[in-house]
């Protein structure tokens, strides 16, 4: 386990880093993303070992080995990557460099921030596109306030998978912990859902997603109930809905961002939803609150998202001058 002075400060590294840099597309567009290999390795595999022919017994084994061997490929090549690194002048700061590529601090807020902006530009045909790159939801059938709740609970959710997770993975296990952790929450969003081809081969991946995710997710509701007050709503009220609300969402994880963002701005969030694959009758968390959310609910959400960010690295920063 690794929760020294020397990782920690590469994990402030790693949050500034992505914070002013993202990912830049003139990158990306010449080099794959890794996740986009890890991608790629986990779609093989799918089509490898998940053979319609097979019994469910037989997809879900495939599937859990298959998880594991990807899993220990990407530990060991982080490993590697991270060994080779600190071998060099600066090596710190250049493992920082590549552990700021597997958060997604300024990504999401970018995301987010575009549906806000095409509202206001091109109204809610331009916001149904923007939202349909960061959800599964048919957006057709959304109107301004589902348009709207959609990016809300997006920035909730992913501020805990996207960045607290691979964070504290990174805090505990180093790089290795870090890539294996994004193998895994890739691995969940592709072939960790219920529908006919992969609730069996994707069975271990959303169970052991789940469990990676526990404690990021509790972390991550309380960091955005802590910074209520950038909506002007109340630590509190925050507080007092996450720990609600929190267990009544379907996901054990998402809930605490998600319960804790709707007591902090007032609004009622997830409730009945419709996907390519059908409606999901969910309940509302914070039910009381209002319900029309608007676009400008969204730049309150992601200024919450913010402050919360800037919490998570002053909890880090904490523990870094504890540790010396």
């Amino acid at each position: 386990m690794i929760l020294h002075a020397d990782a920690l400060e590469i994990l402030l590294l790693a949050l500034a880093f992505d914070a002013v840099i993202g990912d830049p597309d003139r990158i990306w567009r010449r080099v794959p993303h890794p996740v986009v290999w890890i991608g790629a390795l986990i779609g093989w595999a799918d089509r490898l070992l998940n053979r319609p022919a097979w019994s469910d017994e037989t997809r879900r084994a495939a599937g859990a080995l298959a998880l594991l061997a990807i899993l220990g490929l990407a530990a060991l090549t982080a490993s590697a990557v991270e060994e080779a690194l600190r071998r060099l002048p600066l090596g710190g700061v250049l493992v920082a460099a590549v552990a700021s590529v597997f958060l997604a601090q300024r990504s999401l807020a970018e995301h987010v921030g575009r549906v806000r902006d095409a509202f206001a530009s091109s109204g809610l045909p331009a916001a149904r596109l923007a939202v349909s790159m960061i959800v599964g939801r048919d957006p057709d059938r959304l109107d301004e306030a589902g348009v709207s709740r959609a990016a809300i609970e997006s920035a909730a959710e992913n501020f805990s998978d996207g960045i607290v997770a691979p964070a504290l993975w990174f805090a505990l296990l180093g790089l290795p912990g870090l890539v294996a952790y994004k193998a895994l929450n890739t691995a969940d969003s592709m072939i960790g859902h219920l529908s006919v081809r992969h609730r069996a081969f994707g069975w271990a991946a959303a169970r052991l997603d789940d469990v990676a995710n526990l404690l990021p997710a509790r972390i991550a509701g309380g960091l955005v109930a802590g910074a209520a007050p950038l909506a002007r709503g109340r630590i509190g009220t925050a507080f007092r809905t996450m720990l609600r609300d929190a267990p009544r969402h379907r996901s054990p994880n998402a809930g605490w961002p998600e319960a804790a963002m709707a007591g902090a701005l007032g609004l009622a969030l997830a409730g009945p939803r419709t996907y390519a694959s059908g409606t999901v009758e969910d309940p509302f968390l914070n039910p009381e609150g209002r319900r029309d959310a608007r676009a400008a609910d969204i730049g309150r959400a992601l200024r919450v998202m913010t402050g919360a960010a800037v919490l998570h690295a002053a909890l880090y920063g904490s523990l870094a001058l504890a540790a010396w």
